[in-house]
């Protein structure tokens, strides 16, 4: 039988503890440190290797989508969703994070929607699928506009932000994060 080769099916999945192993594979790709998406600032690489360790993470990082969760002082609830493909549910092939408001940090910088993609996946319109999915996550969110941030060498991230009507507001220089494109879509307009 020859090899499924049309185009992706992706779908947004909630974490969960059995997808541990594709979790890695996934997460680790990135090699280690910060992964865009990934939710992954709150653990080290060492408990996510741990499964009683991941599963704790898997649960808190379900429950801060819900709006009755009390938070620590520096969060804001958001939904983080594993990317997946129909043909192979069981394979990640990223990460997207919808945060439902924006705090300080996330005005200047990180913006209500950060994602990342495996690099084995990129280039094959996962990362615009995914975006498409999350925006459509923050309408039934009821929001009417949301910030989507990407680092300014990111072009294929740009690129994608604006084919979903991003509309670019500024450039900044900051000071951990590099120099940054923002972007606001207009949920409204849809």
């Amino acid at each position: 039988m020859a090899p499924d080769t049309s185009p992706a099916r992706i779908r947004l999945i909630q974490p969960t503890a059995e997808l541990h192993a594709a979790f890695l594979d996934s997460a680790f790709e990135f090699g280690t440190g910060h992964r865009d998406g990934y939710a992954t600032d709150s653990i080290t690489d060492d408990e996510l290797r741990d499964p009683e360790r991941f599963a704790a993470w898997v649960a808190q990082r379900v429950a801060y989508a819900d709006e009755t969760t009390v938070l620590p002082p520096d969060r804001v609830h958001d939904t983080l969703s594993w990317i997946v493909d129909d043909r192979d549910p069981t394979r990640i092939l990223g990460s997207i994070s919808l945060r439902h408001r924006l705090n300080d940090f996330l005005l200047a910088v990180g913006g209500h929607i950060g994602y990342g993609v495996r690099p084995s996946a990129r280039r094959q319109g996962v990362a615009t699928a995914a975006l498409g999915l999350a925006l459509d996550q923050a309408k039934g969110l009821g929001l009417q506009r949301v910030l989507i941030t990407c680092n300014t060498e990111n072009v294929p991230s740009y690129r994608t932000i604006e084919r979903h009507g991003g509309v670019l507001e500024d450039v900044r220089e900051t000071p951990d994060h590099g120099v940054i494109r923002r972007y606001w879509i207009d949920l409204a307009a849809d």
